[in-house]
């Protein structure tokens, strides 16, 4: 028990002091949950950057600032360890106003494991199709790791990101990102902890971390019986990160 909290401390503990990934579609740490078989699900992400960069991060981007992301997450459990999800990206933002942003379409595989203690694992496997204002080339793939683990109240989960583009631009060189959750279960139905998104830079070579994106979050996740909530504010630790940005999701099981 206390080598596994160790280890959460320490999961922890190397979020804080890493960069991360800025406000995007979707703020949320991947973990075990899946939609039974011919089941539906949706999952409603916002996010609003209540403090961002004014300026674009590349030509064509929408700054950060004051922008206001909403979208809606449809997705079909296929087997007891897949599930097919699809992303609609929407965002409104000032003297820009709303637009839709594009689809992603993604594979998710967990591994059967005991959903109430001990370790699980799996991957995300997402290609997305996007408008400018979001992204610098409009085909693009994720391919996640999942990892984590539940010992007691505690609940420790991280994902390795990779992300690249499919037109193969030099430019666009595999990026990896590390996003990270400690949380402790409460009395009741809900949980309070911890997300950092951590962006490392170039795959083949990794920039200063103090120079890439870095958010914080505060969390707390709750089970409303067929709906469940992820909702947190978070802190921008770098200059090359929004400053703060509000985030809440709404996951509705049929």
């Amino acid at each position: 028990m206390k080598n596994q909290l160790s280890i959460a401390a320490g999961v922890l503990t190397a979020a804080v002091g890493s960069p991360a990934l800025g406000a995007s579609e979707e703020i949320q740490v991947y973990m075990d949950d899946l939609t039974k078989p011919g089941r539906f699900g949706m999952d409603v992400h916002n996010n609003y950057t209540i403090s961002g960069a004014r300026e674009p991060d590349f030509p064509g981007a929408t700054p950060s600032q004051h922008v206001y992301r909403f979208t809606p997450e449809l997705y079909l459990g296929l087997t007891p360890t897949l599930e097919l999800g699809l992303y609609l990206l929407t965002s409104a933002a000032p003297d820009v106003g709303t637009h839709y942003e594009g689809q992603k379409l993604r594979l998710k595989y967990i591994a059967p494991h005991d959903e109430q203690h001990g370790s699980f694992w799996g991957a995300n496997l997402e290609i997305g199709y996007t408008s400018r204002r979001v992204a610098e080339v409009p085909w693009n793939t994720e391919l996640k790791g999942i990892y984590g683990f539940r010992t007691g109240k505690w609940t420790v989960a991280v994902n390795a990101n990779l992300d690249w583009s499919l037109h193969g631009s030099p430019s666009t060189p595999v990026e990896l990102e590390l996003t990270t959750k400690v949380a402790y279960r409460m009395p009741g139905n809900y949980q309070l902890g911890f997300e950092s998104y951590n962006g490392m830079g170039r795959l083949s070579s990794p920039g200063r971390l103090g120079e890439q994106n870095q958010v914080l979050y505060a969390v707390v996740d709750a089970d409303l019986g067929k709906l469940d909530l992820n909702a947190g504010i978070g802190r921008g630790l770098t200059a090359a990160s929004d400053r703060w940005v509000a985030k809440f999701i709404i996951g509705i099981q049929y």
